[in-house]
């Protein structure tokens, strides 16, 4: 349990808002059917890092990351085919609304039509280039913003179809 694993002195450096946020954001994921197998190595993304994917599946695809670094904590989200989703992001608060639509992660490096690192899409009209290395990106999470962050979550991957009715 991810509660149990933050109580281990390594993890003494983590604010308790942080502690907090990790734990909720790992049980309402749970819920879904999303796990993490543990808090590793975060590489260059920050001192340790959570990795979630879906349970039971196969495939290693990474759904949602915590980066924990030294004074904080980033939740990554990674989505694809957001322009499918645009309605849906228009209509979120802000702190959401500017990860997609902002300047953060804008694409610089990389112009033209054969770049594997970019995130294409189109909101309102407006096209969108973002460098998948630093997309979709929340800065300082919080549990008072986590049900935003687990709608968002669910649009793009909790998406039950429509049964119809005779």
């Amino acid at each position: 349990m991810i509660e149990n694993a933050l109580k281990e002195a390594c993890f003494d450096f983590i604010s308790d808002d942080n502690k907090r946020f990790i734990t909720a954001f790992t049980n309402a994921l749970k819920e879904i059917g999303f796990l993490s197998q543990e808090i590793g190595n975060g590489f260059c993304w920050g001192r340790y890092m959570i990795i979630y994917r879906k349970q039971g599946a196969k495939s290693k695809t990474v759904y949602a990351r915590i980066y924990i670094r030294d004074d904080s904590i980033c939740l990554r989200l990674f989505f694809n085919n957001v322009t499918k989703h645009a309605e849906f992001i228009i209509n979120t608060p802000e702190f959401i609304r500017d990860v997609f639509m902002g300047d953060y992660g804008k694409c610089k490096h990389c112009k033209g039509d054969h770049c594997k690192f970019r995130k294409d899409y189109e909101i309102n009209g407006v096209k969108y280039e973002k460098c998948n290395g630093v997309t979709f990106e929340f800065y300082n999470p919080s549990i008072e913003k986590l049900p935003h962050y687990m709608d968002l979550f669910q649009e793009f991957y909790c998406k039950k179809s429509k049964i119809a009715t005779v």
